[in-house]
């Protein structure tokens, strides 16, 4: 008989990482979010999952930031969010982080 393996039986500590991201399209849009698993996160936007970027082509990852915090996570996102300047996204993307 098999069974699932908890953590417990692993014996190892895991840790959630919180990656905020930001997804470009081919028309120049960019998309900023946060997520626990950018891979199916990303999926979900391109399958049409995400009512804010279904319908406006394929999305690409172009830059990513990772935390060990949900909120400090959720923070940087809102902080990205709230500059509403294409300039400070694409200088984001283009240099690195910036705060």
């Amino acid at each position: 008989m098999s069974r699932v393996l908890t953590r417990e039986d692993a014996g190892a500590i895991y840790f959630m990482v919180y990656t905020v991201y930001i997804l470009s399209n081919s028309d120049g849009r960019y998309y900023i979010g946060y997520t626990s698993n950018v891979a199916n996160r990303l999926r979900k936007h391109n399958k049409g999952d995400t009512k804010s970027t279904r319908g406006k082509g394929e999305w690409k990852i172009v830059y990513t930031e990772n935390f060990k915090i949900k909120s400090e996570a959720i923070r940087r996102e809102n902080y990205i969010k709230s500059q509403k300047s294409k300039k400070f996204i694409e200088k984001l993307i283009h240099s690195g982080v910036e705060k």
